[in-house]
């Protein structure tokens, strides 16, 4: 049985790539707008439903779906992608010295049955105290730009990092473990795992 990453995301792709599964590529562009009074949690829920809900209508079955949000959340409060070089300073600043959380929520859709399966994951991230020198060097390397939170843990800002309570992965932006067990419970196993 297929899979079908729903997402555009280079880093998601490099995990499943990594993990040695083969699968194809629909990317799906949904409005990530906070609902008001909305959960970090439930945010992203809808948006993997959302995005998995796209992708399924548009794929061949049999396959399997995998549409995935995370989110990094400090204090109850998303912090969202930096738009400038401000934004991601700030984000950086209040990251710093402190522990946040990264959330991903996950929709596997199988087609053509449409079984599906939910779940969010969440990840406890401790960040070093970080100089303003250092933030100003991580900001001038590029990067910040287009990551939850401002930062790649796979990355330069790996070095912020000394300690994790959770799935590495799902930092990055899929939760493997997990992902592999919801696969095997739809009936995906490595020896049926074709293109």
């Amino acid at each position: 049985m297929k899979l079908i990453l729903a997402s555009a995301s280079v880093r998601r792709a490099e995990i499943l790539h990594d993990a040695g599964m083969s699968f194809t590529v629909l990317s799906s562009a949904v409005d990530e707008t906070l609902i008001a009074g909305e959960s970090p949690a439930e945010l992203v829920q809808r948006l993997a439903d959302a995005k998995a809900e796209l992708v399924s209508a548009r794929a061949v079955g049999p396959a399997i779906v995998i549409a995935a949000d995370t989110e990094v959340v400090l204090d109850g409060h998303v912090l969202g992608k930096p738009r400038t070089s401000e934004d991601a300073r700030q984000m950086l600043t209040k990251l710093s010295g402190r522990t946040h959380s990264v959330l991903t929520g996950v929709t596997l859709v199988r087609l053509p049955d449409a079984e599906r399966r939910s779940f969010v994951e969440t990840t406890h991230v401790h960040f070093s105290q970080i100089p303003n020198e250092e933030i100003a060097r991580y900001l001038a390397t590029g990067e910040p730009f287009d990551k939850a939170g401002s930062y790649a843990i796979q990355g330069r800002a790996g070095r912020y990092v000394p300690r994790i309570e959770g799935c590495y992965f799902n930092i990055v932006g899929l939760p493997l473990a997990r992902l592999c067990q919801e696969l095997v419970s739809l009936g995906w196993s490595e020896d049926l795992d074709s293109t």
